[in-house]
């Protein structure tokens, strides 16, 4: 049994119906493109949160932007929600239809549009998976740095604001994504943005779309920055005696500038469930697992540094891994961090935190948060982008125990309220989704949550696209 919505949202879940004559017409629009199959709704219905719906009413699979705009014309005629879909890999909820109505689903717009090396830049549709896009593009010497883990697609990555591993370099989607075609809710499409490095040319609709969940329109299209290739890559693992040791070796080294590419904490619950996971032999302690890209002479220089700051903080064992092959099942076993949690209790449910603070604040707040997970006994897994002051604690309960699950949630807001107390955010990649309306409130204040729910009204009145998604109308 997955988790109830919150319960603001519990009035609007059944609030709308979607009528029968919508279904024909997106049937005699689409065809057999257009399904009301029970198991093709469930698919569409449920995402990775722990949260439960019911399903969508028809699922579009659209293969162009014009399919897009008609199936968002047609659900407009009827008043009924849009709810984009790409390969249902958010944590918090977007995909689910609180509100009823139709499931876009873009995962069939996977073509990769245009590859400009020379700009490096690329365009692609919403469809396009990260792996998907490094794959075609492996032969021009240039790659696209953001990973979230999840083979995502770029749409949906564009629409969450997602980052990763890699954001300690090369920053996130939302620095990263230099223009977009968006079908808005009264079925038009406009372009945002360029492919030029910069613009002054009025709003910054771009930034706007990035991180709109969904909720202002469904981005058909997206150019992003490339990066060329390292000329050399190396990863290692150091053990530590303490998450703290390991903290203030992160910390040290971003104040010193090092230009690391990855630094990655994972504690000693998680090493033993990634151990047993991906059949590793890490040391089962504290660990930062990291990465350094440049010329071999800038790697060597970067890598030594680091062991020299570590060492400084009791960290040992550094292992080295410069084979391809070595670094990827590294990287593999932590992408798969949340597997291997889940595995290790079986039949429970990850309630996952998201909170990012500035990288001087890191410390307090992760040791204070480690402190309250341990006093609580219940498991969890601690994974961090700690590069950037971000970490992610998962709080593995049986979801038919209320108790186990209302201490989980006791601490995840005890952690958001420490994290915002210490001027960071309550969600550093996932969104806001469903689960964190009240600590968007809390972080930004009613009066930035009400201009936000200005500028929705301003853009989809009827309120069909994503609806019940970051905020309430």
């Amino acid at each position: 049994m997955n988790a109830p919505l919150p319960k603001h949202l519990l009035p609007g879940i059944l609030q709308r119906e979607t009528p029968q004559a919508l279904i024909a017409a997106l049937k005699n629009r689409f065809a057999e493109r257009c399904s009301t199959a029970l198991v093709v709704r469930e698919q569409h219905g449920r995402d990775e949160s722990s949260f439960a719906a019911p399903p969508p009413a028809a699922v579009v699979f659209a293969e162009s932007t014009q399919d897009v705009a008609d199936a968002v014309r047609l659900a407009g005629q009827y008043s009924v929600p849009v709810i984009p879909f790409g390969v249902g890999t958010s944590l918090e909820g977007h995909l689910l239809a609180v509100q009823g109505g139709i499931s876009i689903d873009v995962s069939r717009m996977n073509r990769v549009l245009a590859i400009n090396p020379e700009d490096l830049t690329v365009t692609v549709q919403p469809g396009v998976t990260r792996r998907q896009l490094n794959e075609e593009i492996k032969s021009t010497g240039l790659f696209f740095p953001i990973d979230p883990g999840a083979d995502a697609t770029l749409g949906g990555m564009s629409a969450t604001r997602a980052s990763g591993t890699n954001a300690v370099r090369y920053g996130t989607m939302r620095e990263n994504v230099l223009a977009l075609e968006v079908v808005t809710a009264s079925g038009e499409i406009i372009r945002t943005g360029t492919r030029a490095k910069k613009s002054a040319a009025g709003y910054d609709l771009t930034r706007l779309m990035v991180g709109s969940e969904g909720t202002l329109g469904v981005i058909t299209e997206v150019t992003v920055k490339l990066y060329p290739l390292p000329e050399a890559i190396s990863a290692a693992v150091c053990s530590f005696p303490s998450i703290e040791a390991a903290v203030r070796t992160t910390i040290e080294i971003i104040q010193l500038g090092v230009p690391i590419a990855r630094v990655e904490l994972i504690d000693a619950h998680t090493v033993r469930m990634v151990n047993a996971h991906s059949r590793l032999a890490l040391r089962e302690e504290p660990m930062l697992l990291m990465e350094f890209h440049g010329t071999p002479n800038g790697v060597k220089e970067q890598a030594e540094l680091v062991q020299e700051l570590a060492s400084g903080h009791g960290g040992n064992a550094f292992e080295w891994a410069s084979t391809p092959e070595e670094r990827t099942r590294l990287w593999t076993a932590r992408h798969n961090a949340y597997f291997a949690a889940i595995q290790s209790k079986p039949g429970c449910r990850a309630i996952s935190t998201d909170t990012c603070v500035p990288i001087s604040r890191l410390a307090d707040c992760l040791l204070e948060s480690v402190a309250e997970a341990e006093a609580s006994g219940i498991p969890y897994f601690l994974v961090g982008h700690v590069g950037d002051g971000n970490f992610h604690f998962g709080y593995l309960i049986d979801p038919d125990n209320a108790q186990e699950r209302d201490a989980a949630e006791a601490l995840n807001h005890q952690l958001v309220a420490r994290a915002l107390s210490l001027e960071g955010t309550c969600t550093g990649e996932h969104g806001i989704g469903l689960g964190k309306m009240d600590f968007l409130l809390s972080e930004t204040g009613g009066g930035a949550v009400d201009m936000m729910r200005a500028i929705k009204r301003a853009l989809d009145p009827q309120n069909i696209m994503n609806p019940g998604k970051i905020f309430t109308l």
